[in-house]
Order: C-alpha cells, then structure tokens, then sequence
C-alpha cells in the first residue's frame, strides 16, 4: 500500500510540474500588459568645463510597459514611462563656488528587444526616445543675482534625446523586478547657444511592477 501511494504522489508531482512548465512556455507566448514604479539614480558625463564636478541624485519613474512575443524566445517591449533624472554639480561662476541641483523630468519611450532564455529571466536592450517636459532647479551660490541664476534658468536645452538602455527583468508569475541602465547619446544642447554645463544623462533604475 506505501508503494502504491508513493506512486501516486510520485506521478501527480510530475503531472503538476509538466502541467505548470507547458503553463509558462503558453505565457512566453502571450502578449502581456503591466505597471512598474520605481527609481533612477542618475548622474552625467562627457561635461564641458573644468571647474564643473557632478554627484548623483535619485528620482522618481514609473509607467507601462508591452510585452509582445515572436516565440518563446525573443519579442519586443515598448513602454512608456514618467522618469526624473538629473544631477548635483559644484563649481565656480564669476569668482564665486556655487552648489546646484537640476531634476529634469522626461516622457521615456523604450523600444526595446527582448530576449527569453527563461520563464523567469528577460535580457532587453534597445534604443529609447525621451521628451523633457519639466525643469526644477535649485541654485545656491555666496553672493547670488538674478542674473546669476538666469544663466541657469533660461538655458537653451535639447527637448528631444535619443538614449540607449538594457537591463535584466525577473519574472515572478504577475510580479516582475527590472534592473536597467541607460545613456544619452546626445547632448543635452539645443542650438549650440547653451552656457550652462553641457552633459549627457546617465542613469541606473530599479522597478517593481505587476502583468496581466
């Protein structure tokens, strides 16, 4: 009787497992909807000036995102997401240290491809589109002016950017957890006639999210 019911059990665990795998396999090949929220940590490079020293800053991201397979191996993974960057500077203006905070707040389009080796691991990669939409600055300085602070303020920047991002998603059946890093490839320049430090954004994010 003890063998019999160990077979039993033996067989329904390998019913269960190769029932809930052939589940998985049917998910990778189903188009899937999400939310994810989380932060960037973010700071920039390729600056101009050799008086202009950055530190990175946190802030806030979050959006929604498509997954849209071709097979159980690859797909594509378009989002759209709300993302704060930004950075801390130091530097010297007009014989005088200054400190000065900018969060810049963009509209992100990721068009990414993704890769499946997994049920529980997607590797995606792709270019990303982003659009500023909102500036917040703060600009502390010994002796400030106006004037001061308007070359900051009334700066000639880039509204649109093309950027690259990758990164790593784990899939834990509706939850899903995104490490990514990403770049700009353009400067943050509009029409050449900038003042203030020149840069591109670099950043690293970490999400949480939730698929249907």
């Amino acid at each position: 009787m003890k063998k019999i019911l160990l077979a039993i059990l033996v067989v329904t665990f390998m019913t269960n497992f190769s029932f809930a795998q052939e589940e998985k396999t049917e998910n990778r090949d189903k188009p899937q909807f999400g939310f994810k929220l989380g932060t960037n940590f973010s700071n920039v490079y390729d600056t101009e000036g050799e008086q202009f020293n950055t530190d990175p800053k946190f802030g806030l991201v979050f959006g929604a995102f498509m997954s849209i397979p071709f097979g159980d191996l690859i797909g594509v993974q378009p989002e759209v997401l709300y993302s704060q960057k930004g950075f801390k500077a130091t530097g010297i203006i007009l014989g005088e240290p200054y400190e000065f905070i900018l969060t810049t707040t963009y509209i992100d389009i990721p068009l990414l491809f993704a890769v499946k080796p997994a049920e529980v691991i997607t590797i995606v990669a792709g270019p990303q589109f982003s659009y500023l939409i909102k500036e917040r600055y703060s600009f502390t300085i010994a002796s400030s002016s106006i004037e001061q602070e308007q070359e900051f303020e009334n700066d000639n920047l880039r509204k649109n950017m093309l950027c690259f991002t990758g990164g790593l998603t784990i899939n834990l059946d509706k939850i899903v957890i995104g490490t990514r890093a990403g770049w700009d490839i353009q400067k943050n320049t509009g029409d050449g006639t900038s003042t203030t430090p020149r840069y591109k954004n670099v950043w690293y994010q970490a999400t949480i999210g939730y698929r249907f």
